[in-house]
């Protein structure tokens, strides 16, 4: 945990949010500036500043099983949604907490833009 991070302080109970799903590994909530009409973020409670960081193969299971999982009970998943990672600062991180974004609900252009 992170004194200074604003997902462990979520995880932490300190910032509300609003829960998707929680596991004793992984939690869910809806992002807070949402880029499609799903955008729900997939995090560890333990933290992770990134995925270079990430060393539990079965954490990163979890992870990916959960944002599949999410797009199932979100409807997205037949009509296809987008799993995203973004890795430090030139990949787009923008909070140092290793999160899974899960976005779906319309058409996911390719370049992303």
């Amino acid at each position: 945990m992170s004194a200074s991070c604003l997902f462990c302080k979520i995880v932490a109970g300190e910032i509300p949010t609003t829960k998707v799903l929680e596991s004793p590994n992984c939690l869910a909530f809806r992002d807070i500036g949402p880029k499609a009409p799903t955008h729900v973020l997939v995090i560890p409670k333990k933290h992770y500043t990134s995925l270079n960081d990430l060393d539990d193969p079965a954490l990163a299971g979890e992870l990916l099983t959960m944002a599949r999982d999410i797009a199932k009970s979100e409807g997205r998943a037949d009509a296809g949604y987008r799993i995203v990672v973004n890795t430090n600062a030139d990949g787009g991180q923008t909070v140092f907490h290793l999160h899974v974004h899960v976005l779906g609900g319309r058409a996911m252009k390719w370049p992303p833009g």
